[in-house]
């Protein structure tokens, strides 16, 4: 019996122990949850007038290019100009076979001569006509002196009645050739109509065919550059076959988008009669530009403006993208930050109390600082001088993110060319 107890009192005794070490245990020290704090780089602002600059994109166009195609079917003889060739004004740049060129224009020529010839030759024969009617009317006026004879004769009875017949049929015959050179008088004015008209198409002809002829050999007009040569010496071309193009450095134009926000002003500056300069950016050296029209139809990505190109150089091509940063009017209570600072379009981070806190802003250009640092510029009614303003580009950055910040460096001496461009 006692044997069978002592598992039991072994068991109690250690539930006893138990709740002995847990009532005399110490307590353990509560665990707190820590919050990641994340160092950042920080500008103080202060809101300032700015002449606001915007970038776009475009390529060069020229108004003046034009296609050089063949005047005429034949091979071409030279074809001294090559693709990307610069040439001076006066160098031939096409030259079509003269052996093609010759027997065409000799035809022409001989067809003027035959059209003058049968000109010449209808006036001839109407002063003929003229000669000829006085002297038929005269012998039909003969004709009927002669019927008017023969019938005084005939009633004395000193000719048959026959004779009268027959000095009629003369008088008929007269009258006829009287009537036929007379029709052919009356249609002397449409028959030398026709000649004229006909001397008129040959000569007109002849005189195409010429200016093609001086046409198959093409010398430059201007001082330009060669582009897009589409044959070679000893190619059959046909008429109007494209060869070549041609386009003068002088007059290019840059054709670039811009965006709709900003449409308007452009089009409110080209009509108060203010010029909008610009200048290329990573061109050395750079290229200026002033804004000359608006395009006349737009889209859903904005308007296109067209650009004169004032300085030219030889190195420039039509098609080339260039970005070009265009001046602004001037706009007060704005604020240049490093675009790191800028989160999408409208967004920017003020640290206050070791938190993010969002500032809605607007985007009204950029700005070159005196490094030569491009920034954005941005206003808004929120921002006021002595914030301090976020320049690092955090991918997780919310409102009330907590943050740890440096020493604020002014934004006139901060030169973050880390972040993103435009």
């Amino acid at each position: 019996m006692r044997k069978r107890l002592v598992p039991f009192l072994i068991l109690a005794l250690g539930i006893v122990i138990f709740v002995l070490l847990r009532l005399t245990a110490d307590e353990p020290a509560p665990v707190g949850s820590l919050e990641r704090s994340w160092r950042v780089a920080t500008e103080v602002i202060q809101p300032d007038t700015f002449a606001p600059r915007l970038t776009l994109y475009g390529t060069l166009e020229s108004p003046l290019l034009f296609t050089v195609v063949a005047p005429m079917a034949g091979r071409i003889a030279a074809l001294p100009a090559q693709d990307g060739e610069q040439v001076k004004q006066g160098e031939l740049l096409m030259a079509l076979d003269e052996a093609d060129i010759a027997p065409r224009v000799a035809e022409a020529q001989a067809d003027l001569e035959d059209a003058k010839a049968q000109l010449q030759s209808e006036q001839t024969a109407h002063q003929n006509d003229l000669r000829a009617l006085k002297l038929e009317q005269r012998i039909q006026a003969n004709a009927e002196t002669n019927v008017g004879r023969v019938e005084q004769l005939i009633a004395r009875g000193a000719l048959p009645a026959a004779e009268l017949e027959n000095s009629k049929d003369v008088l008929d015959r007269a009258a006829l050739t009287v009537a036929n050179r007379q029709r052919s008088i009356n249609n002397h004015p449409s028959r030398l109509k026709a000649a004229q008209a006909r001397v008129a198409r040959a000569q007109a002809t002849f005189d195409s065919m010429q200016r093609d002829a001086e046409r198959s050999r093409f010398t430059a007009p201007f001082d330009g550059v060669v582009g897009n040569v589409q044959a070679a010496v000893g190619d059959q071309v046909n008429a109007n076959a494209a060869l070549l193009d041609f386009y003068p450095l002088q007059g290019m134009e840059l054709r670039a988008v811009v965006p709709q926000v900003h449409s308007q002003a452009f089009v409110q500056a080209l009509q108060e009669g203010n010029q909008l300069q610009a200048h290329s950016l990573d061109i050395e050296p750079p290229i200026s530009l002033t804004l000359k029209r608006i395009a006349g139809q737009a889209d859903a990505r904005g308007v296109e403006a067209l650009f004169s190109v004032d300085n030219p150089q030889p190195g420039m091509r039509l098609g080339n993208l260039l970005a070009i940063s265009v001046a602004r009017p001037v706009r007060d209570d704005s604020v240049a930050l490093p675009y790191s600072a800028l989160y999408g379009n409208d967004t920017l981070y003020e640290v206050r109390d070791g938190r993010l806190q969002r500032i809605e802003v607007q985007r009204v250009g950029e700005t070159l600082a005196e490094n030569g640092e491009r920034r954005v510029l941005v206003r808004s009614d929120e921002l006021r001088g002595g914030m301090q303003i976020v320049t690092t580009h955090l991918p997780n950055a919310v409102q009330g993110l907590k943050v740890e910040t440096g020493a604020a460096t002014p934004a006139a001496e901060t030169d973050d060319s880390t972040g993103p461009r435009p």
